[in-house]
């Protein structure tokens, strides 16, 4: 139960159209399964830079893009943010969010037109998407928040997925796209490490409440030979 881009010189990438048509597989330039070094390379990040969300049964990692402030009369691009993420160091979903200002005043049948354009048609199927975030808490707790959006519309075949919502909390677009395969695979090995935390949990609070009294003791140990010699009654 686990989900939650890139302009100046990478924007000639995004802002370019693709040659290919209806290529499910990729998006913009993405290529789904591509591996993480390469994806930093195209967003011009350091692979070091990638998040480690779960590290076992499998490696699930994030690598976020987020567009720079420029002006707006200056922006050609309509993506806001892309967050790349990775099933053992393969690209296999990409969440787009598209920019507020440049989506505002079109309706959800402008989207779809566009998209249609590249991808081809569209279906619209009666169905939510789940949207996940996690966050890291001080003791490397995770904070998992899940929350659904209803798909606007859909363009899959066999082997990928594309799917067009708007958030209910703001008035922007986001786009979800992933390897089915790889997001099947990705899903089991999140739903798995979650059942592994929790299993865990209790023996890590005890593991976590003795290293932090050996760390006391050890404080007021020092803090005692310190004192002790210098003491006058």
């Amino acid at each position: 139960s686990f989900r939650n881009v890139v302009i100046s010189v990478f924007g000639a990438a995004l802002s370019t159209p693709p040659t290919y048509s209806q290529d499910l597989s990729r998006y913009r330039e993405f290529q789904l399964g591509t591996n993480l070094p390469a994806v930093a390379k195209q967003i011009r990040v350091k692979p070091s830079e990638a998040k480690t969300i779960h590290e076992r049964p499998a490696m699930i990692q994030e690598m976020e893009w987020q567009a720079p402030l420029t002006d707006f009369s200056q922006r050609g691009e309509s993506v806001g943010n892309i967050l790349f993420r990775f099933y053992n160091g393969e690209l296999y979903q990409i969440v787009v969010a598209y920019d507020r200002e440049r989506t505002e005043g079109m309706t959800a049948e402008d989207l779809v037109e566009a998209v249609s354009a590249k991808y081809g048609i569209a279906t619209k199927p009666v169905a939510e998407i789940i949207l996940s975030s996690t966050h890291l808490l001080n003791g490397g707790e995770k904070l998992i928040s899940d929350r659904s959006e209803k798909v606007i519309a859909r363009w899959e075949d066999s082997q990928y997925s594309f799917n067009l919502f708007q958030y209910s909390s703001e008035a922007t677009f986001g786009l979800v796209v992933y390897s089915k395969r790889l997001d099947a695979l990705a899903q089991a090995a999140i739903v798995e490490s979650v059942r592994l935390d929790k299993q865990e949990a209790p023996q890590r609070e005890i593991e976590s409440r003795k290293k932090k009294d050996e760390e006391n003791r050890a404080r007021q140990e020092k803090a005692r030979q310190a004192n002790k010699a210098p003491f006058r009654p």
